[in-house]
C-alpha cells in the first residue's frame, strides 16, 4: 500500500478500511472533460489515491473558463486542458499515474479507450457526448458516472445496465438542439459546478471501493438557488431497444455538422461541392470562389442534379439558412456541413478583403 498517512482519513472510515484504499489504489477511471465538472472530479479522486486517471479533453485554457474550473490557473491559459489538468495532479499526489488524451471523444475511439478502464465518469457539455459515453459504456459493461450543470442547477446519476437502468432509460429521446442553454449562452453559477463534480467523484468512489448505494435508478437534482436537492427514481424502458453498436451521435442528437472558416480554407475545392443558399443579388456583392449557386427555396427541388460522391459544404450569409439546407440535404443522404457563421465569419477569419453587408 502507498504512503497511508495520506490516505489515513478515509482508511479509518467504518466500511471502508486498507481494503476499500487498495481497490482505489488498483483502479483505472477515464474521466472525459477537464472542464467545471472535471475541475472537482479530478483532485478529488487523485487525492483520494486513484491508481490511474486518464483525462480525455481537446480543448484549450481561456480566461472564461476560470471562474468555475478551478483545476486550471491564470498561467494555464492557452494549454490544452488535460495538460493542466495533469500538472495540478502531480502537484497534489505524485503517486497517481495520469494519462492525457488530448482528442475529443467520438466513436472512432470510445471503446478501445473505456475498454482499458474499469470506470467512466462524463463531465462533457454536450448531449451527443453524454449518449456516447452512456451506449460505449454499456457494451463494454462498466459502470458510469454522469453530470450536468445548467445555469443554477444540475444533476447527477449512475449508468449501469448490469445493475440497473442506464442513462438513455431516463432521457430515451435527446432534447432538440438549442433547447438546453449552455454555458456560454445561459452562463452557469461556479459553485453548483463544485457541487455536481463533488457528487459525481462521490459516487465514483463509492462505486469503486464497495461501500454506501450508489445512484443507479435513482438521479440526484440539485437547485442552487433554494439549495434544495430532490430524487427522481426510473426503471429500465422494457422496450428500449438493445445497445448494439456505436452510431452517429450528431445525428442521433440533431446536430448539424460545421466546418470552421480556417478548415474550409485548408480543403482542395476539388473534393467538395460548395454551395451558396443565399439569394442572387446576395452572391452578387460577394461570393467563394467555386460555389454554385443555388437559393434555399429551390434547393429541394435542384438537390437531385447535385453530385453525391462527394461531400457538400453550404454557406449563406450568417449561417443560419444553411442549416436548413443542411437538414435538407442529410434527409436526401447527401454527406453536408455548413459554413460556421458564414460567409460573413470567413470576410472577418480568412479574406478581410471581401465585401461584406
Amino acid at each position: 500500500m502507498r504512503d497511508s498517512d495520506r490516505y489515513d482519513r478515509q482508511i479509518i472510515l467504518p466500511g471502508f478500511g486498507r481494503g476499500g484504499q487498495q481497490r482505489l489504489e488498483g483502479a483505472r477511471v477515464l474521466v472525459i472533460g477537464a472542464g467545471g465538472l472535471g475541475s472537482s472530479v479530478i483532485p478529488a479522486l487523485a487525492a483520494a489515491g486513484i491508481g490511474q486517471l486518464t483525462i480525455v479533453d481537446d480543448d484549450r485554457v481561456e480566461t472564461s473558463n476560470l471562474h468555475r474550473q478551478v483545476v486550471h490557473g491564470t498561467d494555464d491559459i492557452g494549454k490544452p486542458k488535460v495538460a493542466s489538468a495533469a500538472a495540478s495532479i502531480h502537484a497534489l499526489n505524485p503517486e497517481v499515474s495520469v494519462e492525457t488524451v488530448t482528442e475529443r471523444l467520438t466513436s472512432a475511439n470510445a471503446l478501445e479507450l473505456f475498454a482499458r478502464h474499469d470506470l467512466v465518469i462524463d463531465g462533457s457539455d454536450n448531449f451527443p457526448t453524454r449518449y456516447l459515453a452512456d451506449d460505449a459504456a454499456a457494451l463494454c459493461g462498466i459502470p458510469l458516472v454522469w453530470g450536468a450543470v445548467s445555469q443554477y442547477g444540475g444533476q447527477v446519476g449512475v449508468s449501469w445496465p448490469e445493475s440497473g437502468p442506464s442513462y438513455r432509460d431516463l432521457f430515451p429521446v435527446p432534447p432538440r438542439p438549442g433547447a438546453v442553454l449552455s454555458c456560454a449562452e445561459g452562463g452557469v453559477f461556479p459553485t453548483t459546478v463544485a457541487v455536481i463534480g463533488s457528487l459525481m467523484a462521490t459516487e465514483a468512489l463509492k462505486v469503486l471501493t464497495g461501500v454506501g448505494s450508489p445512484l443507479i435508478g435513482r438521479v440526484i437534482i440539485f437547485d442552487g438557488l433554494t439549495a434544495r436537492f430532490r430524487e427522481l427514481e426510473y426503471a429500465r424502458d422494457p422496450h428500449a431497444e438493445p445497445i448494439t453498436e456505436l452510431i452517429d451521435y450528431d445525428v442521433f442528437c440533431g446536430i448539424i455538422p460545421t466546418v470552421a472558416p480556417a478548415e474550409l480554407a485548408g480543403i482542395p475545392m476539388s473534393e467538395i461541392t460548395l454551395l451558396d443558399v443565399r439569394e442572387p443579388w446576395e452572391a452578387d456583392v460577394a461570393s467563394l470562389p467555386g460555389s454554385v449557386l443555388v437559393p434555399l427555396a429551390t434547393l429541394d427541388a435542384a438537390a437531385d442534379n447535385l453530385d453525391r460522391s462527394k461531400p457538400v459544404v453550404v454557406y449563406c450569409h450568417l449561417g443560419i439558412r444553411s442549416q436548413s439546407a443542411c437538414e435538407l440535404l442529410m434527409a436526401k443522404g447527401f454527406d453536408a456541413r455548413h459554413l460556421e457563421g458564414g460567409i460573413d465569419a470567413w470576410s472577418r477569419q480568412v479574406d478581410t478583403t471581401m465585401a461584406r453587408y
